[in-house]
């Protein structure tokens, strides 16, 4: 956990902007509110906040935008909210850079659950924040160099810099592409399924449970993945890092 915790909830409706703002500050979080995307982009920009909560349906600009603007600037989670439930708007604010997405009305107690499960993960390095190493890694993933790179390739990912090169091209990835990337390269060969990338991401893979991840779950994963390869610039049919295995994961090419 960063020693001083701090938030951006951006939220055009002020009843619901109190109540997130009630379930941070409950959480040990300093927070701070905007009720338009350019508010927050800019309380963002000035307060370098671990994670950010962003209502889609605003007037102005609305949260996809707001979240693709936060993404060039910030490392932040994003929890998206939104009244709509449609797969597209899903997957839409995934592909703006959003870490997880959930439905109007929530539990306030599901949101700061999904909140304290991304900050179990690994933050990017700055303002003092440090990143741990995983502790758990299959006996056949590819080992670190002295240096602690893993690398397959030509793709290296460095854990505790929270760096992603391929190529000598360093990679900008979100912090759920990167968690995905790195555990996918500490596999090997061994194949990850989606459930278990899912759980990986929400913090609960050894707490078992896979039986809650659903289609939603699945297929959130499956746009993760997708903007991961569009960023390294291969394609799922001539894959030269990341293979498919139809009806159950991905897992690194041979050699």
């Amino acid at each position: 956990m960063p020693e001083s915790k701090v938030a951006v909830v951006v939220e055009d409706d002020p009843d619901i902007r109190a109540l997130v703002t009630e379930v941070l500050e409950q959480g040990g979080f300093t927070v701070h509110a905007a009720g338009t995307g350019a508010e927050g982009i800019q309380l963002v920009t000035a307060h370098d906040p671990v994670v950010t909560t962003l209502d889609v349906s605003m007037p102005g600009m609305d949260g996809f935008e707001t979240a693709k603007r936060i993404r060039a600037v910030s490392s932040t989670y994003i929890v998206m909210l939104t009244a709509r439930a449609d797969e597209i708007d899903t997957l839409q604010g995934l592909q703006a850079g959003a870490d997880d997405y959930m439905t109007k009305p929530f539990r306030p107690r599901e949101l700061r659950a999904r909140i304290e499960a991304m900050l179990r993960r690994p933050r990017a390095i700055g303002n003092g924040d440090t990143a741990p190493v995983p502790t758990e890694t299959p006996a056949i993933a590819p080992a670190p160099d002295t240096q602690g790179w893993v690398e397959h390739r030509g793709l290296r990912v460095h854990p505790e810099m929270r760096l992603a090169v391929a190529d000598d091209r360093e990679l900008e990835l979100t912090r759920s592409e990167f968690d995905i990337l790195y555990d996918l390269m500490s596999a090997g060969r061994r194949v990850v399924s989606k459930s278990d990338l899912a759980l990986m991401l929400r913090g609960d893979r050894y707490v078992g449970g896979s039986d809650y991840i659903s289609e939603h779950d699945a297929r959130a994963i499956e746009v993760h993945v997708a903007n991961l390869r569009r960023k390294l610039g291969e394609s799922a049919t001539s894959p030269r890092w990341i293979e498919t295995i139809r009806g159950v994961g991905y897992r690194l090419t041979a050699g």
